[in-house]
């Protein structure tokens, strides 16, 4: 459906707009109910008249509520993006009333926080700190410059022809510069910028004092507007008169670029304006250029006007980006993306006609100094995090260069997809393949033809019309030496989409007990060219095997018929057993062999089995986690190992929780979501002043995913928030027999590390059996198990794993004790890593309740939890380590992590020497040093001192975290570094370095061409071309050290500097690896190993810590968030991170 404003009733009785981005309700009237509700999906904000409404008059996008206060009209303005709301003061009696003093919005919002933004702005934030709407600061204007032009220029949209008018009266150049007075001050109205004051119930604008008493009579109405818009589009248009039109619309006429003055034309004055200049910015977003190499950029947008029939150049020109607090001057001019000469718009005036026409920006090989397509190339990238495009006359002195343009700007690429590194490469082993990286013990192939396999992939988002092919190639080793053993094959023999499976064979026979490396990689056509992707021999390295013709065959594997698993064909494969139960399977000879032992392996292994010796073997391997796994098997004879074959088979889900409390429900109870069976749920009471937090460790929950109609829903998740002295939830009855295997998980937040704390227990007659949680004198987590249901007032004996590290309070922590009656242990797993396993073998049967947040002990209640708690589970089974890992990792139903936002500071957001975290619920005020400043958006550092600091850690440095920021690194202070100089953008410190950071190295300079203003050569007085030097370097997230031995990962290319960059940074505790993500371009083909180390001491923005501080940033810093749990891959990050 087409976007249309039109205001209608609706069948609730409010009004909105017929088709729009945005869900907009305006009043119909009356004392109850909001004045409008903007949402989408169910994240909304509302504002709420201080008194009663009239039923509007409806004037198509307008509803009119006439007289609210009097001679004072609120008149609201749909859009398809939002809404303006402006209050028409119509005289100067009005304009005296006290009530327009001060006016008090009453404020409301639904799974969103609504906090003051850029530039005296509003900000509506989702769990993840994006906004989702946005409101620039309040303006108010009068109406003085209705006479301020020739009554001509008043009184005609179009140019009068020379004949309809003195040649000594001024003729308008063109439609009235601002033919809708709501729509914002025009020219010759005085105008002032007004703060929007926010609390958590009331957005509060205070008029322009000296405005409302001192605006002259005939200079009425004077119009006081606040608006809200979805933050989907950013565009503006500046004036050198200080006016800012946000977010604006074309209209019927466009907005201007150029001088609005007078010229005279062929003896005749045309009029224009006072003789302000307009610039006018677009933004865009990387989004749909993910995973897409471009090839060719051109921006187009719609010329509506132009002052005369004469062409005149407008300059396209990338700046630094826009928010609702920029002002003319704008931002930062960075690089010209192109120029045109044009004149359009004029219709029938200009001979031959002139109609409105799109004007088409795209590079001139002839003129090198035009870059858009590579800069929209560095854009798709992510080496830019969002691109802002400037429109501008060329010569801003010139009145007759003046422009009108719509709001219809489009940025179009012509691209390619990027070819990924392809999956699935190796030497076919059965209904599998095997990829062996070690040169020492190469896999054995029998036939001296091998098939090799490679499976098609591109980069997220580039899988759309992917033209891809595989190139295999294959090397053999003679003596020390590598050689190409055959040349390259290209397969399959046309292109093919992505995720195709190509196998195939060398047509030589290749040479026996000769070590062979295969590895693979794509080519992503575009007509007869191509883009050739990274190969497995440059990420996770060659495939080496040798061709041994006499060595055993592949073995035979039976499924046998005592086992739960069966074997998967290419159409069927029927999952069974569960993780943790042992599959049986019968190995033997093929044909003609004589083999004395097999060693196998699981996909899920990191290493082969010991050797079992016989002709004929039974083995007995335990899958440790759920879904498809592949069973490798070798055989080997007296004269050594032979080829491999390999069988798939499902692995049921285990039997999952048999209680589980996500405390994401309203009521007196936490309801247990194991199940939804009533009869079989072990709901639990919360008492003793345990209440719900919006602070649940999963974060803002997708509870509906967005389709092309509509939005996604999405709401915040609940934990449960506990006093540390009587708060607690409990269940009715047992939940597990104790006397069985059990795992009891949880995540939690330490609130304070003065006491005892406990997570779970469950009642036996005096004590609890177990307890999970933290123990004050060890200050560490534990999981310990009493041998005994000692009597009250006893001394019980207990046996305990504790947590390798110390327990870090106020951050997200997933804790699980496991009981394995089988082997008689007790297990501690710290975010899904194994702490330690100690013998217990003195189980008994605890029959009460099960308590989150305390425990029994002799007899009474003791160790209440100070802090929240969160996904608490229990399992009447051993969980595997594989299974823990994957608790921890917190996936929702998409199988994506869940992530919660515990740390936000934004620059636009405060003032003075520090910014306080506006994550809400959660603490930490990042106070800043001399050196260090806040200038519009942004925090903006010397190099030499200034930095940021605040308490750390912020999060569990040993779980999994996001961290995100908006940096620029300013070239010419960083030009003056010496090479190596490592400047970090953030990062935790330990005692003696960093326990993560980002940071960007200095790795030399190089020569480029100085420009002047307009982007032309600077020439010195020899008529030579004058060079400057530019450093160059590249990011990094990881561990930064003084000897630069610290794992990280490192951009792809060299940074762009003097940009706005995304740099984000993860680390995947699970996993046991970090990645850097520029936009949501992954800078790794493949995570980097990484083992955590725990931070102390302060988090810093700005300067590293290196055994004394140091490593300062010359540059910006905008947005700064981190969150608990790990993103999993590209859309996750772009989704919750956002640009």
């Amino acid at each position: 459906m087409e976007p249309d404003a039109t205001l209608v009733k609706k069948t609730d009785g409010s009004v909105g707009p017929k088709a729009a981005a945005v869900d907009l309700s305006f009043s119909s009237g009356g004392a109850d109910g909001e004045l409008v509700t903007i949402a989408d999906g169910t994240q909304s904000v509302s504002l709420g008249w201080p008194g009663a409404l009239p039923a509007p008059r409806l004037d198509g996008a307008r509803a009119v509520y006439e007289n609210v206060l009097p001679d004072v009209d609120l008149v609201l303005t749909a859009t398809v993006e939002g809404f303006r709301q402006v209050l028409e003061v119509k005289t100067a009696e009005a304009a005296a009333n006290p009530a327009l003093n001060r006016i008090e919005y009453r404020l409301g919002a639904e799974n969103l926080t609504v906090r003051a933004g850029a530039g005296g702005g509003v900000d509506a934030l989702d769990g993840n700190g994006r906004p989702v709407f946005r409101s620039p600061a309040a303006r108010m204007w009068n109406s003085a410059g209705d006479d301020a032009a020739p009554a001509a220029a008043q009184q005609s949209l179009y140019l009068a022809g020379p004949t309809q008018a003195d040649a000594g009266e001024p003729v308008p150049a063109g439609p009235a510069e601002e033919g809708d007075p709501l729509a914002g001050p025009g020219a010759g109205d005085t105008s002032s910028v007004l703060d929007l004051a926010v609390t958590e119930k009331t957005v509060t604008v205070t008029p322009d004092p000296e405005l409302l008493s001192a605006t002259d009579k005939s200079d009425f109405p004077l119009y006081i507007d606040p608006s809200i818009e979805l933050n989907e589009s950013e565009r503006t248009v500046l004036s050198s008169d200080g006016d800012v039109f946000w977010n604006f619309s074309g209209g019927d006429n466009g907005m201007s670029v150029g001088k609005c003055g007078s010229a005279v034309i062929g003896g005749i004055s045309y009029y224009c304006g006072s003789g302000y200049v307009n610039r006018m910015y677009f933004e865009f977003d990387p989004a749909n250029l993910k995973g897409k190499h471009i090839l060719d950029a051109r921006f187009d947008i719609t010329e509506t006007w132009s002052f005369s029939c004469d062409a005149r150049w407008v300059d396209l020109e990338r700046t630094n980006n826009i928010s609702p607090s920029s002002k003319w001057p704008g931002p930062t001019k960075l690089d010209q993306m192109g120029d045109r000469n044009v004149s359009a718009g004029r219709g029938s005036n200009c001979s031959p006609s002139q109609p409105r026409a799109p004007i088409k920006f795209h590079d001139n090989a002839a003129e090198p100094d035009e870059n858009l397509t590579p800069t929209v190339r560095n854009f798709a990238a992510g080496k830019i995090s969002r691109l802002t495009l400037m429109l501008m006359a060329k010569d801003e002195k010139d009145t007759v260069s003046w422009k009108r343009f719509d709001d219809d700007a489009v940025l179009s690429v012509d691209y390619v997809g990027k070819p990924a590194k392809p999956s699935a490469i190796g030497l076919v082993t059965g209904s599998s393949q095997t990829c062996t990286t070690n040169e020492s013990a190469p896999a054995i192939a029998t036939d001296p033809t091998p098939a090799l396999t490679a499976t098609t992939q591109t980069e997220s988002g580039g899988e759309r019309g992917a033209s891809l092919r595989i190139v295999m190639s294959l090397d053999k080793k003679t003596g020390t030496t590598w050689t190409k053993a055959v040349e390259d094959m290209l397969v399959p023999s046309t292109p093919v989409g992505d995720n195709f499976k190509a196998t195939d064979s060398f047509s030589a026979t290749l040479e026996e007990n000769t070590v062979h490396r295969y590895r693979a990689w794509i080519r992503s056509y575009y007509g007869s060219q191509y883009l050739a992707g990274p190969s497995n021999a440059s990420t996770t390295g060659w495939c080496y095997f040798k061709v041994d013709s006499k060595a055993p065959k592949p073995p035979t594997i039976t499924f046998n018929a005592t086992g739960p698993y069966s074997l998967c064909l290419p159409n069927a494969c029927v999952p069974g057993g569960k993780p943790g139960q042992a599959g049986s399977f019968t190995l033997g000879l093929a044909a003609g062999d004589v083999n004395t032992a097999y060693r196998y392996k699981l996909s899920t292994d990191t290493a082969w089995s010991a050797y079992v010796p016989g002709a004929t073997v039974k083995i007995a391997p335990v899958p440790p986690t759920s879904g498809t796994i592949t069973l490798d098997v070798e055989a080997k004879d007296n004269n050594g190992p032979g080829a491999d074959n390999s069988v798939d088979f499902v692995v049921k889900e285990g039997d999952g929780p048999v209680g589980r409390w996500n405390f994401h429900d309203t009521g007196n109870e936490a309801v247990d979501s194991s199940t939804t069976d009533p009869k079989l749920q072990d709901n639990a009471t919360l008492a003793g002043g345990a209440v719900r937090t919006t602070q649940g460790r999963r974060g803002e929950i997708t509870v509906k995913p967005a389709t092309e109609s509509t939005p996604a829903e999405k709401v915040t998740d609940n934990g449960l928030s506990l006093n540390g002295t009587t708060g607690y939830a409990a269940t009715a009855g047992p939940v597990i027999d104790t006397r069985a295997s059990y795992t009891v998980a949880a995540w939690v937040r330490l609130g304070s590390a003065s006491q005892d704390a406990t997570v779970l227990g469950q009642n036996g007659v005096n004590r609890s059996p177990f307890h999970l949680g933290y123990e004050q004198s060890t200050k560490k987590w534990s999981f310990r198990e009493a041998t005994a249901d000692t009597p009250a007032g006893g001394t019980p004996s207990y046996q305990r794993v504790s947590s390798k590290n110390q327990a870090v309070p106020k951050v997200w922590t997933h804790l699980a004790g496991v009981f394995n009656s089988m082997d008689k242990t007790i297990s501690l797993y710290v975010n899904g890593r194994l702490q330690g396993t100690t013998p217990f073998a003195a189980s008994w049967a605890a029959t009460g309740p099960l308590q989150i947040g305390r425990a029994q002990s002799s007899g009474t209640y003791a160790d209440y939890f100070p802090g929240v708690i969160d996904e608490a589970a229990v399992w009447q089974e051993a969980l595997t380590d594989l299974q823990v890992k994957q608790e921890s990792s917190l996936l929702d139903a998409d199988r994506k992590p869940a992530a919660e936002l515990v740390a936000s500071w934004n620059p636009a957001q405060a003032t003075g020497t520090s910014l306080t975290n506006s994550a809400p619920g959660y603490d930490g005020t990042l106070s800043l040093s001399s050196g260090a400043s806040l200038v519009g958006d942004e925090l903006v550092l010397d190099g030499t001192a200034g930095a940021g600091s605040a308490s750390g850690p912020v999060v569990d440095d040993s779980g999994s975290f996001t961290v995100t920021t908006q940096a620029v690194v300013d070239a010419a202070g960083m030009v003056k570094k010496p090479d190596g100089y490592r400047a970090q953008i953030l990062g935790q410190r330990t005692a003696t370095g960093s326990s993560w950071s980002l940071w960007f190295e200095k790795t030399g300079t190089r020569q480029e061409p100085a420009l002047d203003e307009n982007d032309e050569p600077v020439i010195d007085e020899n008529g030579n071309p004058v060079n400057k030097t530019v450093p160059v370097g590249q990011w990094h997230f990881g561990r930064l050290t003084a000897d630069g031995t610290g794992a990280s990962v490192v951009s792809g290319e060299d940074a762009v500097l003097d940009s706005e960059v995304r740099l984000t940074g993860i680390y995947d505790a699970q996993g046991g690896t970090i990645q850097l993500y520029l936009t949501a371009d992954p800078q790794s083909k493949d995570p980097v190993a990484y083992t955590a180390q725990v931070g102390t001491g302060e988090f810093s923005v700005g300067k590293g810590y290196l055994g004394a501080w140091g490593n300062y940033l010359p540059g910006r810093i905008g947005d700064i968030r981190i969150w608990s749990g790990a993103l999993g891959d590209e859309a996750q990050v772009s989704d919750i991170v956002g640009t």
